[in-house]
């Protein structure tokens, strides 16, 4: 591939909304010697109604079931558990469980203990701003939403997203932290300066890049394995006000890719740069549907029953009041660099938080047809750029279209490899 080009990888998501049977565990009683525990008192509960709850995820396609579950107070609570586990002569699983986002029971711990992290959070402290050192201390248990509404009483933002913003700092940092803008700002794993984490034997350490740097960068990217993050340093910069969100149709798939990668390899590129996958089957009316005018829906199911697959390429470039007319002419001119399907391009306007929180949107939107507490199963993968053209071919048009799959979202996008760390436990393809 061209050498200008920094090594790519695709991440494809995928969510089959199949109908899956839950399986389910028994419960055990754990030592008696955390059960009568002063320390937990009115902490530690077996509730049937709390250990149901943390038993499932998101993902509503397991159940594991804890024997308790911690609502901690303090980090002083979850040390004390862990220290109890692990000096004791029967140990007990244990699992740090944020806003409950995964999919196949990775915040579980089967007849151990979930620590409810959410319980920690205190409206009066947690998330610490400093405006000349352009960073956050931010406690784990917070939702990158709410680190955003924080940052932004300040006008700065953190520079590292997920596409959905209703997830724990500390759950985002113990997998990865991914979205559009990654190919620019790298993961949000790569936007750390420093963390507390509590490890296996219950210790608080402070670690950094410089100090007890083998943990930080284990823990980066860890599921949870090198210790629990109680609190992460987050990069901040200043925060735009807007964004121009254009979106681009495609029926070849190579030119696709082929603009994707030119995108995110430019210097003075777009913000954020995602893509996604259109099939001639199930409801043409998806939740992405709303990034169109009612208008024009017509005339997208009708191209895409023709060409039975196509292409949505999105590109978001931030701005506010002083470079608005300057962003209008550098989006006018990448529109008319790229080999998109004439008369299929897409333009908006939204506010940055807008844009950002744009999943949200469609949360609420199923949730009030019901349809958000369903099963979710969902797939990310790392294909390498080499390799990308065969997994169109052999997953979109071969596995899915043949099989007439019906699916949720499938999204594709590029990602500049030089921005991950390879010391992280993270593991992406070469």
């Amino acid at each position: 591939f061209p050498s200008q080009i920094h090594l790519l990888m695709i991440t494809i998501l995928v969510i089959i909304t199949t109908l899956l049977t839950p399986i389910t565990t028994n419960t055990s009683s754990l030592p008696w010697n955390i059960l009568s525990n002063d320390n937990f008192a009115g902490k530690l509960t077996t509730a049937s109604s709390s250990v149901e709850s943390a038993a499932t995820d998101f993902g509503h396609i397991t159940k594991i079931f804890p024997s308790a579950v911690l609502n901690p107070s303090s980090v002083q609570d979850i040390t004390d558990l862990i220290k109890l586990s692990f000096d004791s002569q029967s140990s007990f699983p244990l699992a740090a469980r944020g806003h409950g986002h995964s999919h196949r029971g990775q915040a579980a711990a089967k007849d151990g203990v979930v620590v409810n992290m959410r319980s920690m959070v205190n409206r009066d402290r947690g998330i610490k701003v400093s405006r000349t050192g352009l960073y956050a201390d931010v406690d784990s248990a917070w939702l990158w939403i709410e680190v955003l509404n924080k940052t932004l009483e300040l006008g700065l933002t953190p520079v590292s997203w997920t596409d959905y913003l209703h997830l724990t700092v500390g759950g985002t940092l113990s997998n990865g932290g991914i979205s559009g803008q990654t190919f620019r700002y790298g993961p949000q794993i790569s936007n750390v300066l420093e963390m507390d984490v509590i490890t296996g034997k219950g210790e608080i350490a402070t670690c950094s890049k410089d100090m007890n740097s083998d943990l930080f960068y284990a823990a980066l990217g860890g599921l949870g394995q090198f210790g629990i993050i109680t609190r992460a340093r987050i990069k901040l910069e200043l925060a735009p006000k807007k964004a121009k969100w254009l979106r681009f149709l495609y029926t070849d798939f190579s030119e696709f890719t082929r603009d994707q990668e030119r995108l995110i390899s430019e210097t003075n590129g777009p913000h954020f740069l995602e893509g996604s996958v259109m099939l001639d089957h199930g409801p043409p009316d998806n939740w992405r549907s709303t990034y169109y005018p009612p208008s024009e829906h017509m005339r997208i199911v009708s191209m895409v029953k023709q060409h039975r697959v196509i292409y949505c390429l999105e590109v978001v470039k931030y701005y506010d009041e002083t470079s608005q007319h300057s962003v209008n002419e550098e989006m006018e001119e990448l529109s008319d660099s790229l080999n998109y399907e004439r008369g299929f391009v897409y333009e908006k306007d939204v506010t940055y938080m807008d844009f950002l929180n744009r999943v949200r949107t469609g949360e609420l939107k199923l949730k009030s047809k019901g349809q958000w507490d369903v099963p979710h199963p969902w797939l990310n993968l790392f294909v390498p750029k080499s390799q990308i053209s065969r997994f169109e071919y052999g997953v979109f048009k071969g596995i899915i279209l043949r099989n007439n799959i019906t699916t949720g979202p499938l999204l594709v996008y590029p990602m500049n490899r030089n921005k991950w760390n390879d010391r992280m436990s993270t593991v992406i393809p070469e």
